[in-house]
């Protein structure tokens, strides 16, 4: 089962918020909700979940488990 909340945590400030992740598009920016810094996907990373959640996307979630090739594209997305 595909969990759709995952724990993002600012590098900047250390701040930790829950969030639902889309299902059907990546998420490319998150401003943190204390610091006000823009959250951008790393290098080789498909969204900011992956890139900062406890959680990744759902389609690398799906990749993982065998499932359907995933929608979006970087390192993280080939399963």
């Amino acid at each position: 089962m595909t969990q759709l909340t995952s724990t993002l945590t600012c590098p900047n400030c250390g701040h930790q918020a829950s969030e639902t992740m889309p299902v059907d598009a990546c998420q490319f920016f998150y401003e943190c909700r204390r610091c006000g810094t823009l959250l951008r996907l790393k290098a080789g990373y498909c969204c900011v979940f992956c890139s900062y959640g406890d959680v990744p996307c759902p389609p690398v979630q799906e990749a993982r488990a065998g499932g359907p090739p995933a929608s979006c594209g970087g390192k993280d997305c080939q399963g």
